[in-house]
This record gives C-alpha cells, structure tokens and sequence, in this order.
C-alpha cells in the first residue's frame, strides 16, 4: 500500500489516505504517491481539455509532475524555472521551457500564438507576488490560475478584472485533506459526489505510474538509506540540484517479538521518592506538553508513563520530562502496579471512560475539563464511585482541571468574600475568541462543543466563590447558523446568588480574554483577566498586582499531587465536580 504516511518502518495510517500499489509499481515509484496527488489535485482545478496551452511556474518535484500529467491530457505546455537542469527534465517529457530570469511574457506570447495561455498553473515558492502578476498576464480572457506553491498574495484587481480570470489555491493532495472526518475518521465521501478524494487521487497517479503515463523515477536525483536520513534531510536544504530523495528502509520485521511493533520506548531509569507512587500520563497533546506537564513537574510529580496515540509526541515529552517510558497503549498505565495515579488529557469525549477505568483500576484520576461531554458518560462515573463505595472499597482521589479556582487572584477574591454575608451577584466573562466550525472541540460527538467544554471553566468559578449549589440555569444563544460558541449563561444559587456567565466567540482578540466582577453587600471585587485583582469599597484593601499571568494550573495540580501523598480529601469535592459537570450540560441543552 501507498500512504501519507511519516517516514517509519512501521507506521498507522488512516485508511482513506492509502492506496493499493498496482502490479509494476515499484516501491521506490509508489513512495511519490502522495507528492504526485498533489501536482494532481492542483491540475484537476484548472481543468484542461485536450489541445488547451498552459504554463507551469516552477519546475520542482510537482511541477515537472504537473507538466507529465498535462502532457497525457493532451495539453501543451510551456515551463518555467530558472534551472538548466530542471527545464531540460521538462523538455524531455515533453515541454517548452525558458528561463524565469528571461523575457516570459514573450515566450508565453509565443508559445500561445499571442491568445494567450488557457491557464497558468504556479507550483513556485517565493515571497514575491510576482508569479501571480506575471501569470495574470500570461492568461488569456477568462484564463484560469492555480496557486499549488506559496507565493506572495498582493494581487492587482486590474489583472483580474480587465480580463475575468479565475484564481483557485490548492489545497494539497485532494477533497478531504485537513477534514477530520474523512482522515482520522475514515468517513468517505461518496465517489458519486465527490469523484476525487485525496485517497482516490492517489490512485490515480499510481495508475499513470503503471500506465508509463507518469515517470518519477527519472525525477530521482539522490537515495540514502534510512540509518543516513539525516543526510537526505541536509541534502534537501542545501543541494539545488536535489529534487526526487528516496530513503531506503530495510527489510522489517514484523513478527509478533519485533521491536518495531513493540509500543513502548525505555527513556530513562525510574526516578520515584520514597514512599510516594508514581504518575501516568494519558495525552501528550501541545496542552499537555506546554501545561499540564510542567506543572506536574513543578508539583514534584514522579513520572513513570506518558501515552499518545502515535507514540511520537509521548516519546518527546518523555524525553522533555525525564519519565521512565514511552508507550502508545494505554495499558501500559493503567495496568501497571506501580503507577498509583493518572493524569488524563485526551480528547473529550475519552475523558469520562478514562477516568472509570483509572477509578477501577485503584489509582487516582486527575482529569482535564470536562469530565464528560454526555448525560450518559457522566452516569457512568457516578454509577462507578457508587458501586465503589457500596462494595466498601477505598474510592481514589478525583480531581478535574478547573484551575482557576486555585489561582492567586481567586484565592485572594474567596479570602475577601468569607468574610461577607448576603447573597451576590458576579458577571464572569470569557472573550474566548473564534475556532473553526470543523475544529474538534466544536463537534458535539469529539469535544462537546465550546460550551462543555470551556465554558465549564467560568461555572465552576462560579460555584467556587458563590460557595452554594446552583438552583436554575438557563442560556441565552447569538443567533447563528454556525456551531454554538457565543452565549450567555444564567445561574441561580440556593443561597439566593445570581451569575451571568458571558462566553463570547465574536470579540477582539484586542480585549483581555477573562474578566471576573463580583458585586456582594455595597463592595466589588474586579478579576482582570487573572493578573490583578481590584477592589472597590473595601477600606484597607490594595488593589493586587501580579507580575504576570496566572489561572493557576501548577496550584491545581500540586493541591492533587499533594493530596495523593498525604491520603487527604480531593481538592475539589466529587459532588461538587459532578454539579458543575451537569449544570455545563444543562446549559449547553444536553439531557
């Protein structure tokens, strides 16, 4: 099989980006399956019918491609480089050429007999966005340009205008490329539709390559075998002539006893404190990597096991972290005797099925926000804590990410706040920002939407400094045919406290993120954006500065590390997770 997969011996790749290798294919031609899909995707944008004149821009590995492919449609085609070397590869398939440093125009006037070039096809990288401007000009009326390269976008209205030409960028190797959906999620589209995929494309090219329709062996220029990757990498930077590198792996093996199928790496030797367990890590994600890991380290955490999915990123934050091992099967943690607790920061919808098992297995979950994205998974780890205590068994410690209840600034607002009576009244507002709608925390089924999944933060802040349990809850939407990300969020408290949770999508990136005002008995506190703390009507009290930025992440997780070792109660109440769990379903309209 063909794929767009990494350079590995072994890899995993998503079904609908491989392809079967047709008979005569040799491995080495099939390797340029997916390159080749993208000189193909970007030719199948411009359209050619048989007989039309078009230009390529750029002669690299996809342009010299672009140029075979054009050439079995039965286009001529004229090509541009500034390399000798690579223009008489184009020559030989077929092509006109002429130096980018020459008069281009005029040979594109030439070569088209002065009608102009039916399309333009820019596989260049430059900053310049002179191949745009030099093609518009190449075009004749109603000409079509596509971009394949990276170019500069500074286009001239009057070039387009003048002459309705259409302008389309590439997007890599086909429908379906960057769709999670279709990659990770292996849905494809139906071939009545959408007649070519990314996958589909990459068939296509292997059936040229076994037609002698398409030769890559001759865009060859440098092989190394993969124990000298390293030199192929330098090549590709430093050496012009360079253009095809084939990397050459052994011979695999691939029984059960290979060290290639085993999914753990040995990264140092244990480091534990005395009397203490140790931490396994689910998630190797940029949060975990960037937050949650530092953090554990800052909180004296004694890493044993990191877990991704690849097993790549866990490798680097292994190595980052000083952790024991590297693994990308989960059992290795939570199978594991001598690891005690589990740190989870996996995509959402895992997080409720993780911790069950965690909980089961005897060791003490810290979880990232939120703990469930459905009614039904936060029953199910309501049922295990139950079935837990009424077998007598000793329940561990859960905690689920809600730092902000433990940064300075909060610490200093619920200190303050103590010492009130009456109920209050706070407007919490998170200026969080737009994300695509195909982005995975958008999808209901992957991350539970915007509101479960981050708007969950101000409600549990919410029900930390109010200290009573919410009573009523009801959301207010932005009108919108997009997904669910701009909302207000009303919450009534038994003790009579009212909160406005104002999570908005729509903002300026221009205007701090949070911002937190608490109004309680004629005094109010004012939370900006967690780096100082004003206060209004409370005599003696200074307004509180801190030198940056802090929502309190390492305070969480050292109060959780901390707990585990002394045998103390969880920093956050169960109950109380549970509630701030339901009331961020219930707002979001999922029963």
């Amino acid at each position: 099989m063909a794929s767009a997969g990494p350079h590995a011996e072994v890899s995993s790749v998503p079904i609908n980006l491989t392809a079967p290798v047709p008979d005569g294919v040799t491995a080495a031609d099939a390797a340029f399956a997916t390159i080749a899909s993208i000189a193909l995707q970007g030719t199948r944008l411009i359209a050619p019918t048989l007989g039309e004149r078009f230009v390529v821009v750029g002669l690299g590995l996809v342009g010299l491609i672009a140029v075979q492919i054009l050439e079995a449609q039965g286009c001529a085609v004229l090509g541009i480089d500034p390399n000798p070397t690579r223009r008489a590869r184009a020559e030989a398939y077929g092509a006109v050429t002429v130096d980018s440093g020459g008069d281009v125009l005029g040979a594109a006037h030439e070569f088209t007999a002065g009608r102009g070039a039916d399309g333009v096809l820019v596989c260049a990288s430059t900053k310049s966005s002179e191949p745009i401007h030099q093609a518009a000009q190449m075009c004749r009326q109603r000409g079509r340009i596509v971009l394949v390269g990276v170019t500069g976008l500074e286009l001239d209205r009057s070039d387009f205008y003048e002459k309705e030409l259409t302008f389309q960028v590439s997007a890599s190797y086909g429908p379906g490329r960057y769709d999670p959906v279709y990659e990770q999620g292996g849905i494809d589209y139906p071939a009545g539709f959408v007649r070519w995929t990314a996958g589909r494309n990459m068939e296509a090219v292997l059936g040229l390559m076994a037609t002698g329709k398409l030769d890559v062996a001759s865009l060859v220029t440098h092989e190394y075998a993969f124990d000298d990757a390293s030199n192929a990498y330098d090549t590709l930077v430093s050496d012009p002539a360079a253009l095809g590198i084939v990397l050459s792996y052994p011979q695999a093996d691939l029984s059960p006893a290979s060290p290639l199928l085993q999914r753990r790496v040995t990264v140092s030797s244990p480091r534990t404190r005395p009397g203490s367990g140790r931490v396994g890590v689910i998630g190797a994600g940029t949060f975990a990597a960037q937050v949650l890991l530092p953090a554990l380290a800052s909180a004296g955490g004694d890493l044993d096991t990191i877990v991704s999915s690849g097993g790549t990123s866990a490798t680097l934050a292994a190595r980052r972290f000083e952790a024991r091992q590297a693994s990308s099967d989960t059992a290795d943690v939570f199978d594991a005797a001598v690891i005690d607790t589990v740190v989870i920061a996996t995509r959402h919808d895992s997080h409720a099925r993780y911790v069950e098992r965690a909980l089961r297995a005897g060791k003490h979950a810290f979880v990232e926000k939120p703990l469930a994205i459905t009614r039904a998974q936060l029953d199910d780890v309501v049922a295990c804590v139950d079935e837990l205590i009424g077998a007598g068994t000793r329940v561990p410690l859960l905690t689920v990410g809600f730092n902000r209840r433990f940064a300075p600034v909060t610490v200093r607002m619920a200190g303050l706040l103590a010492k009130q009576s009456g109920p209050k009244a706070i407007t919490l507002t998170m200026n969080a920002g737009a994300i695509p709608a195909h982005h995975w925390t958008q999808d209901v089924a992957a991350g539970g939407g915007r509101i479960v999944g981050e708007a969950c933060h101000l409600v549990d802040l919410a029900r930390f400094l109010v200290g009573s349990p919410v009573a009523d809850v009801k959301t207010t939407v932005l009108a919108s045919s997009g997904p669910v990300d701009t909302a207000t969020i009303s919450l009534g408290f038994e003790d009579g406290s009212i909160a406005t949770v104002n999570y908005f999508a729509n903002g300026s990136k221009r205007y701090p993120k949070e911002r937190v005002e608490v109004f309680s008995s004629g005094r109010v506190l004012v939370n900006d954006n967690f780096r100082t703390l004003k206060a209004y009507g409370w005599p003696g009290v200074r307004t509180m500065r801190l030198r940056r930025q802090d929502k309190g992440h390492h305070a969480c997780m050292a109060a959780f590390i901390a707990a585990v070792r002394s045998g103390g109660p969880a920093p956050i109440a169960f109950d109380e997770i549970v509630e701030v769990s339901d009331v961020a379903l219930r707002a979001a309209g999922i029963d």
